[in-house]
Order: structure tokens, then C-alpha cells, then sequence
């Protein structure tokens, strides 16, 4: 398989580099960093990485093929593009290239609430193939009107976030002046000044703002009116007596995300959920907790056989995707590779990065002679 940038780029870690160079730093560390002492962040994707696999050479390996039933839905890979907020911030136009590239591929494409596309747009892309993930907000007229959106723009798999209690404390992004309320600071406008490819494609798309919360803000918000009304709009717990109604409303696939304990999967399963997402926002909200492939064990041997068991958070390669589901999960999101690869090469970053995932996890499953992406289990050294 052909890779339009493959000499230059054919790593995820060569992205990474080439994002940190193109992009303002404090954009970057936006994109980067974790919570706290990046403790969590770090474990996400070292723990992941002790998972082995087992080769079975001499076996009657014919095959190898990617494709993935989910939801009533074959996909042509078994990973898909995770919600990330303020992606318009990291590089203009970011979802609509990942949407469309994700379209192209035949793989989930997952719109974040905070993201700086909103629903329609992505639908539009989409042909109304892609997921949507709710921040639940306080106010449930304001929840109703985001699901009904929601669905006039065709998606038929609706998330529900449920591990951002509180605002993650993120030392970059406050000295960085990216808390809430935002500000803009002298260090932020010269590093601006240092990175003209990012700041002229910015200028020419317009500010990136919450594109799906524009109807709902006064439009003569200022910076610290938008911080008020960003904690207002998204204060409080998600718990079962806000989730429970939205099984009732919501007609399509419903799947909670977040997830990190047996006790909040059993949960979702007595409330109709139709899958969990394992995750721990990237290690951007507790970096005391455990890793998301830790955490994925004890879920994965009490509920397979009740509940679709998806996983995000640490994820970075073709690899990594094998090591998540030879351990269970079912499927699979990446959120920082994604973003790097747009903000390296901008409108081709999407596409580039869906042929090297599909290359390395390919690779992975004839290396060890696994012919179907649900046998991978089988190869797992325990």
C-alpha cells in the first residue's frame, strides 16, 4: 500500500515531531499534555505496551483481514477517530479532515460537544455516518435539543461522557492562559508570531469556537463571559437519574464512555446501554487512576458476553490497537495520533495515518498468523 508522505512520515512518533514544529507550543502542549503530573498519561501508553502477543508460525495462516462487525456495521478496521475538543484550535479545519477521511476508510468518526465543527457539518460530510459524544449538560432542554440535532444530522450512535465530574487541572494549559476563562498571553502571540503557516490558515478559517454550542451563547459573550458560561453549562455529575432518560429518548446505539470500573459497566448494562467505552480522557482528568488497559481487564472478563467493550486512551499505533483487543476490547480509539498527523500535514493527516494504522495492524496479525481480528484473544500471553 501506496503512503503519500511514507519516507518522511512513516511513524506516528515522525507526526508528533512534526506537529510540535508546525504548530504554537501552547497548542501543542494543549494537544500533549495531561493532568497534573502527566502521571496517568504516561502509564496509559507504557502499561498498554507490556501486553505481548504470541506467534503461532507453523499454523495454517491463510489471511489476514481487518474488517470489524460493530453495531450492525462491518468497518474496514477495528479503530476509529476519538472526540478531542477544540480540534479547529490545533490545526483549522481539523474535524472535517479526520470526518472525511474516516468516511473514506469506513471507520467510526466520533464529534466531541466541545469540538469546533458542529453536527450538521459533520453529518453533511458524513452522509450521517458518525458517532456523537454528549458532555451532558445541567440544563436537559439544552441536552434535548443537542440529541435531536443529533439525529436530523443522521447519527445513529449517540455517547455519553460520564468522567469529567470537574475540570481536569492541567498545569500547561493554565499557564498557557487555555483554562477557563481563556486568556490570550504575550508568550502565546509571539509563539503565533513564530508559526505564520498555522496563523495564516487559522486567520483564513475564522476563530475556532464551540461550533455546537454557538446557538445556545450570547453572541456579545467576552472571553470571561464564555468561561462563566462553559462551567455553568456543563456543572454537575453525570449519574443515573440524568443518563437513564436518554436510553428512553434515544432510538439508536447508546454507549457510555469513561467507563472504568465493574460497577459503572453493570450500570450501563441495566440501563440499556448497548456498549462502554474504557477510557480515562487520555489521562487529562485523573492521574491517581488507573491505567485504561488496567482498567479494561476485570470489565472485560465480568461483562463480554453483556455489552459491547470498546477502549480508548493510550492507544498511539497499529500495535497498540493488536495489544488492546488481543486483551479484549472489541474495538478500539485514537485520539493524539489523529491530531498529530493533521497538524503535520494538515488536509492529507487523516488519510496518512489511516493507511499506517491499517498497515501496522495488518503486519501485527500476519506476523503472528491471526486471520480475524476477533481471534486476536487467542494469541495474548497471559
Amino acid at each position: 500500500m501506496k503512503l503519500a508522505y511514507h519516507d518522511q512520515y512513516p511513524a506516528i512518533d515522525d507526526l508528533r515531531e512534526a506537529a510540535r514544529r508546525r504548530i504554537p507550543r501552547f497548542v501543542f502542549e494543549y494537544l500533549d499534555g495531561g493532568c497534573n503530573e502527566d502521571v496517568n498519561l504516561h502509564k496509559n501508553t507504557a502499561e498498554l505496551r507490556q501486553v505481548e502477543l504470541k506467534p503461532r508460525y507453523l499454523s495454517q495462516h491463510t489471511a489476514s483481514d481487518l474488517r470489524t462487525e460493530l453495531f450492525g456495521h462491518v468497518y474496514d478496521a477495528p479503530f476509529g477517530v476519538a472526540p478531542i475538543g477544540l480540534q479547529g484550535l490545533i490545526w483549522p479545519a481539523a474535524p472535517e479532515i479526520l470526518a472525511k477521511a474516516a468516511l473514506a476508510h469506513n471507520v467510526p468518526f466520533i464529534l466531541s460537544t466541545v469540538s469546533t465543527a458542529s453536527l450538521e457539518r459533520i453529518g453533511e460530510l458524513t452522509q450521517g455516518r458518525f458517532w456523537f459524544q454528549l458532555y451532558h449538560p445541567a440544563d436537559n432542554a439544552l441536552r434535548d435539543d443537542l440529541l435531536d440535532r443529533a439525529e436530523a444530522a443522521g447519527c445513529k450512535t449517540l455517547i455519553v461522557l460520564c468522567d469529567v465530574p470537574t475540570f481536569g487541572f492541567r498545569p500547561r494549559d493554565i499557564r498557557n492562559g487555555l483554562a477557563m476563562p481563556p486568556r490570550m498571553t504575550l508568550a502565546n502571540m509571539i509563539q503565533i508570531m513564530l508559526h505564520p503557516r498555522w496563523a495564516l490558515s487559522t486567520l483564513a478559517h475564522g476563530q475556532p469556537g464551540f461550533a455546537n454550542l454557538t446557538k445556545y451563547m450570547d453572541k456579545s459573550m467576552n472571553m470571561k463571559q464564555l468561561g462563566l458560561f462553559m462551567n455553568r453549562t456543563f456543572a454537575g455529575r453525570v449519574n443515573e437519574a440524568k443518563i437513564a432518560p436518554i436510553r428512553d429518548r434515544w432510538k439508536g446505539n447508546l454507549v457510555l464512555k469513561g467507563v472504568a470500573s465493574e460497577a459503572d459497566t453493570e450500570m450501563a448494562v441495566r440501563l440499556g446501554f448497548d456498549g462502554v467505552i474504557v477510557s480515562n480522557h487520555g489521562g487529562r482528568q485523573l492521574d491517581a487512576g488507573q491505567s485504561s488497559i488496567k482498567a479494561l481487564g476485570p470489565i472485560v472478563a465480568g461483562y463480554r458476553d453483556r455489552i459491547k467493550i470498546m477502549i480508548d486512551s493510550g492507544l498511539r499505533s497499529g500495535p497498540d490497537v493488536a495489544r488492546a483487543l488481543a486483551s479484549g476490547a472489541e474495538f478500539t480509539f485514537l485520539g493524539r495520533s489523529f491530531m498529530y498527523a493533521v497538524a503535520a500535514l494538515g488536509a492529507q493527516g487523516g488519510d496518512h495515518l489511516m493507511h499506517i494504522l491499517k498497515i501496522q495492524l495488518k503486519q501485527v496479525m500476519e506476523q503472528v498468523c491471526c486471520e480475524r481480528v476477533a481471534d486476536l484473544p487467542d494469541f495474548l500471553v497471559q
